[in-house]
Order: structure tokens, then sequence, then C-alpha cells
């Protein structure tokens, strides 16, 4: 089942493309898929057909996720996320979590339903070039509040990340960060293939600082002395009124020791928050002045051996249960299955689910690229169960 290709947004909706969005776009280019996928697991029923509606109505008042690239803006012409239909038990080496979305043809966002004796799975994945974390899961929240029956709370601003620039007010100006040459691979050896690998685990704890903790995990594998870290950050921080789906997310470069101390890195991440790092960080030529890439050919010339970048460390926050919860369908979990990019040897990605943490790793596919994986995931489990 899925909506046609005709079936279109009938409101006007059109925004420029921002600054951060080109990023993406730049790294699209290198053939590596940007793409955001989340997943709701659960127990109980979701109707394909309600399903298909939810989806309607929750673009009709976020129409970000059917938008196609015209020029120098994103035009809501595009098609409706289509509703997939998936094999009951359908997991992530299925094609449907690999296939690639077009932000010119459109459509920039699917969404995938498996049921049956393994439970009830809903996957919806959504282009990273026209919306980030904290906006696709805005729409996901509306797309389960039209199945209760209840009205959908839209997210409809067309501002880009100029707005936020102005709203954070002062900003001290921040130097970049220094270029790296590019630091040796620790999660395998060989040929990588084009598909990543995904490594998830449930830590039962949920403590504070997870990306501070997450990060120290990670320097005990470091085959250097020193790491780069990027850390997402959600730029709505400085407007919290506005409710949009666009790709707002902003980025904190920081150093990274190896064998370093979650404290320490709590402190450094606290530091350039309130220093306001991220938006300072957009006053520069972000193709010019950011520390991995700086062309097109530069990208395409990250083979995978040596990285600029250690890890990109993602934190979504608690997730509300409530929130994804329906008459016959009751959330058991809610993970996402983080990208490959090209100047990144890993992408650890976690939220907090109750009283757990859930941590997906993704990397290259390669020789030991599992086992090494594990062991990464092995020292995020015990710093975060262990959290004095």
């Amino acid at each position: 089942m899925t909506a046609t290709a005709t079936d279109q947004v009938p409101r006007p909706y059109q925004r420029r493309i921002s600054q951060i969005e080109r990023g993406y776009l730049n790294a699209a280019a290198t053939g590596t898929p940007q793409l955001i996928q989340m997943v709701v697991e659960g127990v109980g029923r979701i109707d394909a057909e309600a399903l298909e509606q939810a989806v309607r109505g929750a673009v009709l008042v976020g129409p970000g996720l059917a938008v196609r690239r015209r020029a120098t803006a994103w035009r809501a012409d595009g098609p409706l996320p289509p509703v997939r239909v998936l094999p009951d038990g359908a997991g992530p080496d299925h094609p449907f979590f690999h296939g690639d979305l077009d932000v010119v043809t459109g459509p920039v966002c699917e969404v995938g339903l498996s049921a049956g004796p393994s439970g009830t799975r809903l996957v919806v994945r959504a282009s990273h070039i026209v919306t980030d974390g904290r906006g696709l899961r805005q729409w996901i929240a509306d797309v389960f509040r039209i199945l209760r029956g209840e009205e959908p709370l839209g997210a409809g601003a067309v501002v880009d990340d100029t707005h936020f620039r102005k709203a954070a007010g002062t900003v001290p100006r921040a130097e970049p960060p220094a270029r790296l040459g590019g630091l040796p691979a620790i999660l395998g050896r060989g040929p990588a293939e084009s598909t990543p690998l995904w490594n998830r685990r449930r830590v039962p704890a949920a403590p504070s600082a997870v990306t501070a903790r997450v990060a120290a995990a990670v320097s005990r594998h470091l085959a250097t002395d020193t790491g780069r870290l990027i850390v997402p950050v959600d730029l709505r921080r400085h407007d919290r009124a506005v409710r949009s789906t666009a790709n707002l997310t902003s980025q904190l470069v920081l150093d990274l020791r190896r064998d370093d101390d979650w404290k320490r890195l709590h402190g450094q991440v606290l530091r350039a928050l309130l220093s306001k790092r991220e938006v300072a960080s957009l006053e520069k030529d972000f193709l010019r002045s950011n520390p991995f890439a700086n062309s097109l050919r530069e990208a395409q010339e990250l083979d995978g051996t040596r990285f600029p970048c250690t890890a990109i460390v993602s934190d979504h926050g608690p997730v509300d249960v409530e929130e994804l919860r329906t008459d016959d369908f009751r959330p058991t979990a809610f993970f996402t299955l983080p990208m490959l990019v090209p100047y990144a040897e890993m992408f650890l990605s976690t939220c907090q689910f109750g009283e757990e943490t859930e941590v997906t790793l993704s990397c290259r596919r390669r020789p030991g690229a599992l086992e090494a994986s594990d062991a990464v995931l092995d020292d995020v489990e015990h710093a975060l169960v262990h959290t004095g």
C-alpha cells in the first residue's frame, strides 16, 4: 500500500535551502545516503489504511516531509510519504532499510510497517538533507496523535538557520577547529562495503550526561593519542516556540583524548553550549571552514581507511512512551539506525526509553568491524551502567 505520486500536499509551503542543508547535499553527492531512520517496535496492531491516512494528515500540517528541491528552495509539491507493508520480522538486512531517497524527485520520507507473530514494527525513513531528529520525531508524534483521534500539533514553520542565529543573541566568536589529516581506522580493516553495519545494544540504565559517557567509552579504542568528536546540537533550543521539520541541527566539533574522562568531556560540551559554539560555527562559510572536507573532491577522496572524525555521538534524549501509543498498540522499543558519514568512522545514536538506554552504532561493513564495534559497545554499556 502506497500513496500515489499524484497525491500531493495541497497547501503552499516553501523555504530556502540553508547552509546546513547544503552541507548534507555535499555529503550526499559522494554517493553516501544521508538518511534518518527511526524504528518503533511494540505489541498490538497498527492498521495500514489508518496509518496511511495519519501520514497524510501529518503532512498536511507538517509539509516539510513532502518537499522537493527547486533551485535554491524546498517546495512542498512532492509526493506524500508512501506507506509500505513489509514482511513480518523485516529488519535492517531488508532492502527497505538501504534504499536512498531523492530530494529532487521525492518522496523525501517513507514509512514501513510490518506485523505478525514477532510483533509490530513501524519504520520511518527520511532524508537528513531536509529534516533532523527533532523534526522527524515531531512529525511521528503527529502521526500517532491522528491514529489516536487527536488533533496534530503541526510543524509548518519555514524559518532556516538564520532565524536561530538572530534568536541566539550575542554569540562569542569562535575559531574553527584545526583540520586533522586523518585518524587511522579502529573498526576493522580492509575494503569496506557500501552498506552500513548497525550494531544495537539496549542498556539497563538511563544516566545523565549520556553523550560524554559514550564518548569516553569510544576514547578507550583510539589508535592514537587524540581523536575528534562531533556532537549534533538542535538550534531550536534558541527559540522553542518554533515547530519545524527542517534540518536545524548544527554541530559541535570537540577534541577527544585517549582514555578520556567523561566528566572532562561533559564540561567541554557544557562550555561549548553556554558559549553557543554551534551557532558561531554557522557564521562562517561551511564548505570553506569545516575541518573535514571543503569540496566535493575532498569528500570523495575519503576512502574509508583514515577519518578526520572519530565518532559522531547524537543523543535523542528521553522518548515519551505515551506519545507513541494508541488504543491498539503499545510501544516496547524506540531506536534509530544512524547513517554513514563520509568523514566519520562511526556514528552512535542514543535515546532513553523508560529506565533503559538504546544505543545503535553504525560503521562501514568490513572484516573485523562487527567484533570491534561489539568491543566499543561493551565499554559504552559499562560506562552507562557504572556511573561513578
